[in-house]
């Protein structure tokens, strides 16, 4: 399916413009909930090794899911854009919130002299952002490619996929490419449906 530029434009500043507009209030009450069901979720429980995002521009938090795997001594990977290299991105080991710093874009990434490289882990689970996603699983983000990239490569092949969003990012018919990237499953305040086994 060939999606029409227009329409995933369209439908990112139609999300966008609903998130933005959350209350504080309202964007912590969701978070904790959404936190709560991740953590609740077997497959999550038993992962040694989960890569993971922090918010920005009113994402679901995820602060204290970071907090939380770290405590339970599960090995917590953040991404940081590639210097040079647009739309790649690399992993690194991330201990403490302490050792994460701004980067591209305003996303907080881990800082590259407090951090180590991934390079001997691979995620047993990812928890991934997104603008919208549909019940298929097809994410729609900002149009870099970033996580379909991450995701095509041969060593991500067994990592279990989530999408993390509020329930009104949720749609039922996203327009995809061949190399889109779906999620294995969407998880909300609300509820967490399986998609891909």
């Amino acid at each position: 399916m060939n999606p029409a530029p227009s329409e995933k434009i369209a439908l990112r500043g139609d999300i966008l413009a609903l998130r933005n507009a959350l209350a504080p209030a309202r964007v912590r009450e969701d978070s904790g909930a959404a936190q709560r069901r991740l953590l609740a979720e077997a497959r999550i429980s038993r992962a040694n090794c989960v890569l993971m995002y922090l918010p920005i521009k009113n994402e679901l938090d995820t602060r204290g899911l970071f907090t939380e795997l770290a405590n339970r001594g599960v090995r917590v990977l953040l991404p940081r854009c590639r210097d040079g290299e647009a739309g790649e991105l690399d992993l690194f080991c991330v201990t403490g919130l302490d050792e994460v710093c701004p980067g591209r874009f305003g996303i907080l990434e881990p800082d590259p002299v407090k951090c180590r490289p991934a390079s001997d882990s691979l995620p047993d689970a990812a928890v991934v952002p997104g603008v919208a996603f549909d019940r298929r699983g097809y994410r729609l983000g900002f149009g870099g490619g970033y996580y379909d990239r991450l995701f095509a490569r041969t060593e991500m092949a067994a990592t279990l996929r989530i999408g993390l969003c509020f329930d009104f990012q949720v749609v039922e018919n996203l327009p995809h490419e061949p190399h889109d990237q779906p999620m294995h499953a969407l998880c909300t305040p609300k509820e967490m449906t399986w998609i891909r086994p």
